[in-house]
């Protein structure tokens, strides 16, 4: 089978599109024969091994040599301890441990995957397992009237949680590049605000929940922009403000009526599919900014890496 393969970490050029062994499912593993594979920023860090968390199981080079974890497509076989999937089945899911995606054929543990709706194309599903899964967990509590800002609002989470938070009825500020300021406006936020010209920590704005999919600020600054009462989770960020922010940011935040700390975001279909339901009915819109072929992952994935990407990217294997 064609994969996408990096023998170390690096830019993009270091990917090779090459001719591999298909892998073959033991114990409650899935072979999917991919249709569609969206990229998250964990691709992007992965491929260049930054931040250091992204180096979590191979230090010196990548412990899986393709990547790609938010996949979907059909069940081509199954392990032997595989109870809900058969050959056939159309299946999406977020395989972040094994990732694989960017290939004809990857494996996944049959607990990664779940039943592509009907109404979704394999390009829609993949889109939404890692990505709406943020959204979503990261927005949890939020009410009508309550302020809410999304920094790193016009990428892949970002596309998704502005219209969850408008849905949930907040007047929503979203934060990213001057090159997003529209696409944000669209997805439904009320104000925004471009990165590179104003820092939205600055002022009297009194956020009641911020979602920060790209932080990097000091936890005073971040406690500075919160209301009383307001929380602050960071998702994606270096590794020293992530520190900063579940040690120094924790006691701050209690000290001062604030929480400030680190989303840990669980995973799995009873995650994502609440927001996949949403996108079935149509009460939430999937935004696919482009579609790749294998061959083009390096460009897909500097897309997204470099900020580019206006709301997801998605390589596709198999024409829908």
């Amino acid at each position: 089978m064609r994969a996408a393969v990096y023998e170390r970490y690096g830019d993009p050029d270091v990917l090779r599109v090459e001719q591999v062994a298909r892998p073959s499912p033991v114990g409650n593993q899935v072979l999917v024969k991919i249709a569609a594979t969206s990229i998250n920023l964990s691709d992007w860090e992965c491929l260049r091994g930054s931040p250091f968390y992204a180096r979590i199981g191979g230090l010196r080079s990548p412990a899986r040599h393709t990547l790609g974890s938010d996949i979907a497509g059909w069940v081509e076989a199954v392990g032997p301890d595989v109870v809900e999937f058969g050959p056939g089945d159309e299946v999406y899911g977020d395989n972040l441990d094994l990732k694989g995606g960017f290939a004809e054929f990857a494996i996944a543990p049959e607990s990664a995957l779940a039943l592509k709706p009907e109404e979704l194309t394999f390009t829609e599903a993949s889109t939404i397992p890692q990505a709406a899964t943020i959204a979503w967990q990261g927005l949890g509590g939020i009410g009508p009237g309550d302020r809410v800002l999304v920094n790193g609002g016009g990428g892949g989470s970002g596309s998704f949680a502005i219209p969850l938070a408008k849905r949930f009825g907040a007047h929503v500020t979203g934060v990213d590049n001057d090159g997003k300021l529209e696409f944000m406006l669209s997805l439904g936020a009320d104000e925004v605000v471009d990165y590179r010209v104003d820092d939205f920590t600055k002022g009297a704005a009194g956020y009641d929940l911020i979602l920060d999919l790209v932080a990097h600020r000091s936890v005073f600054a971040y406690r500075r922009a919160l209301a009383r009462g307001g929380r602050y989770r960071c998702v994606g960020g270096s590794v020293p403000t992530m520190l900063r922010v579940a040690t120094i940011g924790s006691i701050i935040g209690r000290l001062t009526g604030r929480r400030i700390g680190v989303l840990a975001v669980k995973q799995g279909p009873r995650y994502f599919q609440p927001v996949a339901d949403l996108c079935r009915t149509g009460d939430l819109r999937i935004h696919i900014d482009r579609r790749f072929g294998l061959d083009d992952v390096a460009e897909a994935l500097t897309l997204v890496g470099e900020g580019e990407a206006l709301g997801k990217v998605v390589v596709t294997i198999d024409v829908e």
